[in-house]
């Protein structure tokens, strides 16, 4: 049977096709127990059979067959027309009648419930592809024959302008994404506003970040007021940090319609959420991130001091802020322009200098070329074209959760937000530079040679090899998913030194024992080795480190069909995992060697290596060398066999390993460190301890790197450290690593640390001599 209409209860995160991102998470967040209003959801399937049943699909192709997204014209009648098309067909009765029995039972007897309808995209709010803010919501929706217009205003939502863009270039088929709608009662909301649960600008882990304003949550996410900003410290739940707005507007339910209010002087700069406020909302975050054990994007409601979560979906732009080092830092600050016209927030970081470009509304954007600062009142979806023209972005209203400030992280453009008077203050064609970590407009544009700098230390930016000082360290990068990878793969890096498997099998996102099950372990393969074809293509001849899966058992859980395979562990992190499974169950192992197999053989990609984590024990080791030689790889000059080091058993018994016969030892520098501390740095009550400087974790590191040294064994760090820790990479050069990878965003400013460093280990030795 048909699923046309689903409660919330219904669904899970493992519902994508049916109910989309936002519906599945809503059905997710329901099971979990967090406060949220209740509700249904209407379909994908409803609306690919409503679709089907008006025969409108040959009619909505025709559309788009040659259209070109570039001709914003053309861009904007096709969507008019398809959009009309929808809103005039007829929802079969089948439907309209499932979405009206779950109506009524969402109000009472006497009273039909006001609800919001919203979009939920079948393709949106995924690790690789958000389609947030993409498709219409409706707030405050009343009664059957508005609930049942405004389903069908969201099915015509899917084909706005600004979502067949975005389609367009994420190169998704128009109709392989369909549109559910989720019907959620309404919280009459007198404050509202959205979290992060990592700083979206800094990408800091420890940090929350919540902004808060007067009424209806939709005027923080369009931009259209300046938000109360907070910074919460994830360990301590103390808020470190506390900006009041100016808030002169709310959106607010009055005598039965949404109204926009201006607020009283008085109001409009008072704290908008108390303190114990915040800190219940950074609670409800701390409990989504452990819970989708992944940064979450989160909007939230108080009705009568009653905290709900309406909507969470994964943060897909994260980046981190500039990377230049405190050298390049003083001397470009000291080279860019001295008068400052505008103060915002600090939306998305970088800087960067043009022609001022003002928009006053979405018929204006053609006036937008490429190098321009484009300057609006606040920015929507359908401005992304012209955004993505753009070198930054200055916005009157806004805060750093607004739709510009997300943009623009995603574009990697500088930004600030929240700029008052922006609109009076600038004019057309005059050049300002945009500082987009410090919140500052500046008169004037860089210099040439403050240009040059900018871009050499931009991590964004690919920095030719014969511009950086040659190192005799190696350089890697760690990677998990093949987005931007042809770009990564153009930095000055030795090739990738840690590959993880995980983000690629989620993404395949089935369990690889239900291909097993149902006698399809080729599509597990095929989509695994064609994941590994693309980083061993980008790099070649460049070595890949692929590490094999490390799954835990709750993460393997969340995989369709995981809950048959996986068992319930108290502490997955101690438990079914790494080595050990691949010896007690090695049918998925093996599919992971079939995809290697197929990329060395099939494609002559020879460059392509494997790594095994958490190993407990050398005999461990030596089984899963038999498992690996079984299958037909052999260790030798093209095909490397690495071991994580990661326990502290990996550590004391570091020449029993060696002597099982390995090429390679790469350090797990985050593992490794809460196994020596016994601290698990993503439980906030003790993550302060977490400290991979600590004198016992150093001594490990050491250790180590001395041993392979002595062996004759390649020796590699991939944890996070080096990237957080300069001070600790010099030492590690100083103990002779022969490798370091790091997180893409510091390739740059690793380079340098590792030449300073090296420069100063050359000179020690001199002084010896």
């Amino acid at each position: 049977m048909r699923k046309f209409v689903v409660w919330f209860r219904e669904v899970d995160k493992h519902d994508l096709s049916l109910v989309g991102g936002k519906g599945a998470n809503l059905g997710e967040m329901t099971k979990a127990g967090i406060p949220m209003p209740n509700g249904f959801i209407v379909t994908a399937e409803a609306y690919y059979y409503a679709l089907e049943a008006a025969g409108i699909k040959p009619e909505l192709r025709k559309l788009f067959t040659s259209l070109k997204t570039s001709d914003n014209e053309a861009l904007q009648s096709a969507a008019k027309k398809a959009q009309a098309i929808i809103e005039h067909i007829k929802i079969p009765d089948e439907i309209a009648d499932e979405i009206l029995k779950h109506y009524e039972e969402l109000g009472n007897r006497f009273k039909d419930a006001l609800v919001a309808v919203r979009s939920s995209a079948t393709a949106e709010d995924l690790p690789t592809a958000s389609f947030a803010g993409q498709q219409a919501t409706f707030l405050n929706i009343h009664g059957d024959a508005s609930v049942i217009f405004h389903v069908r205003k969201c099915w015509a939502s899917l084909f706005t302008a600004r979502a067949i863009f975005y389609r367009v270039e994420q190169k998704f088929d128009h109709f392989k994404v369909g549109v559910a709608v989720p019907v959620q009662k309404m919280v009459q909301s007198d404050r509202s506003g959205i979290m992060f649960t990592v700083d979206p600008v800094t990408s800091d882990k420890k940090t929350i970040v919540i902004e808060g304003i007067y009424g209806l949550g939709e005027l923080i996410v369009q931009g259209a007021v300046t938000p109360d900003h907070f910074e919460v410290d994830k360990a301590t739940l103390k808020i470190k940090t506390k900006t009041v707005g100016n808030q002169e507007k709310a959106m607010v339910w009055r005598h039965g319609k949404t109204v926009i209010e201006k607020l009283t002087a008085t109001s409009r700069d008072r704290q908008k959420v108390t303190d114990s406020e915040v800190v219940a909302i950074a609670k409800l975050g701390l409990q989504l991130e452990k819970h989708y054990y992944f940064p979450q994007d989160i909007e939230w409601a108080i009705e009568n001091k009653e905290v709900f979560i309406t909507q969470t979906r994964p943060i897909t732009t994260l980046g981190s802020a500039s990377k230049h080092t405190n050298t390049q830092r003083v001397s470009l600050e000291a080279q860019l322009p001295k008068t400052v016209l505008l103060t915002g927030d600090p939306a998305s970081p970088g800087i960067a200098c043009g022609p001022v470009q003002i928009i006053k509304g979405v018929s204006e954007i053609g006036k937008v070329h490429s190098g321009d600062v484009l300057v609006a009142a606040q920015t929507n979806p359908d401005y992304v074209p012209a955004m993505r023209k753009a070198v930054a972005i200055i916005t009157e209203t806004g805060g750093r959760t607004s739709h510009a400030a997300i943009v623009s992280r995603e574009l990697g453009i500088p930004a600030v937000v929240g700029a008052r008077d922006a609109l009076k203050k600038l004019i057309n064609g005059q050049v300002v530079t945009v500082h987009g970590s410090k919140g500052v407009v500046l008169k004037g544009g860089m210099s040439k040679g403050a240009q040059i700098q900018n871009e050499l230390a931009t991590e964004q930016k690919v920095i030719p090899n014969d511009k950086l000082a040659r190192i005799a360290t190696r350089l890697y990068v760690n990677l998990a998913e093949p987005d931007k990878v042809h770009e990564v793969a153009q930095l000055p890096v030795d090739g990738v030194g840690l590959l993880r498997a995980e983000f690629m099998i989620a993404g395949i996102g089935t369990h690889p024992k239900k291909f097993i099950r149902d006698k399809k372990q080729h599509v597990f393969v095929d989509k695994l080795s064609e994941n590994l074809k693309t980083f061993c293509e980008a790099f070649h001849p460049r070595p890949v480190v692929y590490r094999a899966t490390d799954f835990r058992t709750n993460e393997y859980r969340n995989l369709i069909g995981g809950k048959e395979f996986e068992p319930e562990e108290a502490n997955p992190m101690l438990g079914y995992r790494g080595a050990f499974r691949y010896i007690s169950d090695p049918a998925v192992f093996k599919l992971e060697l079939a995809a290697i197999k197929r990329v060395r053989n099939r494609h002559g990609l020879r460059n392509l290596w494997l790594m095994i984590p958490f190993v407990h024990t050398p005999e461990e080791m030596i089984q899963i060398k038999k498992i690996v030689a079984s299958e037909g790889l052999n260790r030798g000059s093209s095909f490397k066999l690495w071991m994580m080091c990661e326990l502290p058993a990996n550590v004391i018994l570091l020449d029993q390993f060696i002597d099982t016969g390995i090429d390679g030892i790469s350090i797990g520098s985050n593992d490794l460190t809460m196994l020596i501390l016994g601290v698990d740095r993503d439980n906030s009550e003790v993550a302060q301890v977490f400290n991979e400087r600590n004198p016992a974790v150093l001594w490990a590191l050491e250790r180590v790197i001395t041993t392979c040294r002595k062996r004759g064994v390649t020796v590699s760090i991939c944890g996070q450290a080096p990237s957080d820790y300069p001070e600790l990479v010099e030492k590690l050069v100083d103990w002779g690593i022969t490798s370091v990878s790091v997180n893409r965003d510091v390739v740059v400013q690793v380079h340098e640390t590792i030449h300073a460093a090296e420069l100063k280990l050359l000179a020690k030795k001199g002084k010896k001599r």
